[in-house]
């Protein structure tokens, strides 16, 4: 779902519990993919962006409210390089990958005149959204799956299962370590080889990279993540894993500090509580890393 495997791992005092479980958090995921998936022609998201520039303002569900505020609050502390209505460069490059083509300045340009998270407006007291500007579209793949994995988890908590893993695609959500042992066992990687082992449990981490999503042109190859101010794939960004107290937040900081870079990210990263990363460039035939998960910095 999403673009994704989604595997669920829990601990559960019976079978009959677990299967019931496991059928409604899985169901859980296909209805939020069902209202906020831009794949998807009557979406609630897809709904909500038909009307941008028609100065209305649309009631909208309870859970696209909540992820539109966690986007536009990172989008404002990150100056912008984390961009939920990315949708018509998004769309631009989706098309680009499929006819092996690079998009021309023009159309670029013309795709980004669309764009910016302060074009969308939000009315917590009425759950309204606005978008004040005609094409624009909404893409929520930043941080859609670490949503999901959160709520899926919640489904869990609700039969009273307290020990937890779900993997949205590398987007994964822990909850109490699995019974006897310290922690979740969660492998760090660098896209190929095996980096680190962490122990891990009652955080969230995202990792993000070019390793199976990207366009190769002329010898090129272009990141599925695109920066909000060129609206092209990114060249230089090879893998950032965060982790965070929240799925919906690592998500999103892993999309952030993959454009944003090791320079701008240390700055970034002050302003989420509790967030560690790893980030890791190649710049001129160099790979620089930057390692704050185990407190040591390159």
């Amino acid at each position: 779902m999403m673009g994704s495997p989604f595997k669920l791992v829990f601990y559960a005092s019976s079978d009959s519990i677990a299967e019931v479980a496991a059928r409604h958090a899985y169901h859980r995921v296909e209805v939020l993919n069902e209202m906020m998936s831009d794949y998807r022609d009557g979406s609630e998201i897809n709904r909500l962006s038909a009307t941008a520039g028609s100065g209305q303002w649309v009631p909208v569900s309870k859970e696209l409210f909540e992820i539109l505020e966690v986007s536009n609050d990172v989008s404002a502390k990150t100056d912008g390089v984390f961009d939920a209505t990315l949708g018509p460069v998004v769309q631009m490059w989706r098309r680009a990958t499929r006819k092996s083509t690079l998009p021309g300045r023009a159309e670029i340009d013309s795709a980004r005149s669309k764009t910016g998270y302060k074009k969308m407006e939000l009315d917590p007291v009425g759950q309204k959204v606005l978008l004040k500007q005609k094409g624009m579209r909404l893409d929520i793949g930043g941080l859609g799956k670490g949503f999901a994995a959160e709520e899926a988890i919640q489904v869990l908590r609700g039969y009273g299962i307290t020990s937890a893993m779900m993997d949205a695609g590398g987007k994964i959500v822990l909850t109490n370590p699995p019974p006897g042992s310290e922690g979740w066992q969660i492998n760090i990687s660098n896209g190929n080889d095996s980096l680190e082992t962490l122990t891990l449990s009652n955080v969230s981490l995202a990792t993000s990279g070019p390793t199976y999503r990207y366009m190769e042109h002329q010898g090129v190859r272009y990141s599925h993540i695109v920066d909000p101010k060129t609206g092209i794939g990114l060249l230089f960004h090879v893998r950032t894993t965060v982790i965070a107290p929240n799925g919906t937040i690592s998500d999103a900081l892993a999309t952030a500090f993959s454009v944003a870079g090791i320079k701008k990210s240390k700055s970034y990263a002050r302003r989420f509580p509790g967030c560690r990363v790893w980030l890791v460039e190649q710049r001129g035939g160099k790979t620089v890393q930057w390692n704050s998960i185990n407190r040591n910095r390159k």
